[in-house]
């Protein structure tokens, strides 16, 4: 059972999605400061001296913290796109990659591309017999 298990963690997918999880914690932690230190308190400065950590609506005893949850809007639109604009340029670079598999496997081997021609030249020797033919007929 620990050999299978072995085996499975040590798969490329598996290891992929941890490194994968990892990056993306840390990749999350670098944009949330970005938002928090560095986009907020300018937008706030912009807005008149806001700061966002202190925008809260009370009622009753309850807090309600919209400020920190604008920060947590702008958080997640920057990650979806930094997401979106990183699923499609590695989309872009495998269609690529296709292509040019593509353009490999559609070159012709020696021995066929002169057979090809080798018919070709067939073919066009019969019609010129067959055009001769018609013509001394006439």
């Amino acid at each position: 059972m620990w050999e299978e298990f072995k085996k499975f963690a040590i798969q490329g997918n598996v290891m992929d999605l941890a490194v994968a999880v990892v990056i993306g914690g840390a990749f999350g932690n670098i944009v949330s400061s970005l938002v928090k230190d560095i986009i907020m308190p300018l937008v706030g400065a912009l807005l008149g001296g806001y700061s966002f950590d202190k925008l809260v609506f009370l009622i009753g005893d309850a807090t309600i913290a919209y400020g920190v949850f604008i920060q947590s809007v702008v958080d997640f639109i920057i990650i979806a796109a930094s997401i979106f604009l990183f699923i499609k340029l590695i989309g872009s670079l495998k269609r690529k990659k296709e292509e040019a598999v593509m353009e490999e496997e559609i070159e012709i081997a020696p021995d066929v591309a002169l057979l090809s021609e080798i018919r070709d030249l067939l073919k066009e020797q019969n019609h010129k017999e067959q055009v001769g033919e018609r013509d001394s007929t006439s």
